[in-house]
């Protein structure tokens, strides 16, 4: 009863999962359309293209026991997909300078992540030992980019609106954060349990935020101005949104 139970868990968060994964989709579809990276930044998607191929290799039969984390490995394996495509997509838009900082930016991750998988396969011996170095770093990674929605928080409480933090997101970041928490907890894997931790309480203040300022409006008629000023506003906040969002595991 107990494994069907974590099955089940595992299933349900690799559902709410995909959701997050896929909504930088709305982000990149403006990319194409427009044919310019526009003031959107690749980071976010290279810091998650990270996360998944560190909690991939932990999942897999080299560290885990057997499948015991396959749910771990299916959605993690489908976010490097999507994060490889999200990241030539910005190569394929971006000015010679942004192709520069893609290749800066993206060399230590390939360097991090072979550097964990060799040493986690060559230098320790037993999943035990294999997971608890994996694990350590994976959460590191996972941790630094839980903290990335506090500047959307931020930017609600000093501007008193929820303009920039569509419900919909919020829910889906809580759902999956206490899904793969409780997936965590039911496997007794701190390291999938952990950064859940984080996370689920930031989407719960999320959602908080959401109930008491949706119901305040701009009481302005905005000018031009502002328009172009919130324009540009919220290609820096959507970056900082799509981060939060492939930060879950």
């Amino acid at each position: 009863m107990g494994e069907r139970l974590r099955l089940a868990v595992g299933v349900m968060g690799n559902a709410a999962s995909l959701l997050l994964y896929t909504a930088p989709i709305l982000t990149f579809s403006r990319v194409i359309r427009k044919k310019s990276t526009e003031g959107y930044s690749c980071v976010p998607y290279v810091i998650a293209l990270l996360n998944c191929l560190l909690y991939t290799w932990y999942g897999l039969p080299v560290v885990s026991n057997r499948w015991e984390n396959f749910p771990v490995i299916s959605i993690n394996g489908l976010g490097i997909l999507l994060e490889l495509s999200f990241i030539v997509i910005y190569l394929w838009f971006t000015s010679a300078r942004g192709k520069m900082k893609v290749a800066v930016t993206v060399t230590p991750v390939i360097v991090v992540f072979c550097t964990t998988s060799i040493i986690s396969a060559c230098s320790f011996h037993g999943h035990h030992h294999r997971k608890l170095f994996v694990g350590s770093v994976g959460l590191v990674a996972s941790v630094a980019m839980y903290g990335s929605p506090l500047v959307v928080v931020k930017q609600v409480i000093l501007t008193r609106s929820v303009e920039f933090m569509p419900f919909y997101l919020s829910f889906f970041s809580f759902l999956a954060s206490s899904l793969w928490m409780a997936y965590g907890l039911l496997s007794h894997d701190l390291f999938l349990a952990a950064p859940n931790l984080v996370g689920s309480p930031l989407g719960i203040l999320q959602l908080m935020l959401y109930c008491k300022y949706r119901k305040r409006g701009i009481m302005e008629e905005p000018n031009k101005l502002d328009l172009e000023k919130n324009d540009e506003r919220s290609k820096q906040l959507q970056l900082t949104i799509d981060g939060s969002l492939n930060g879950k595991i």
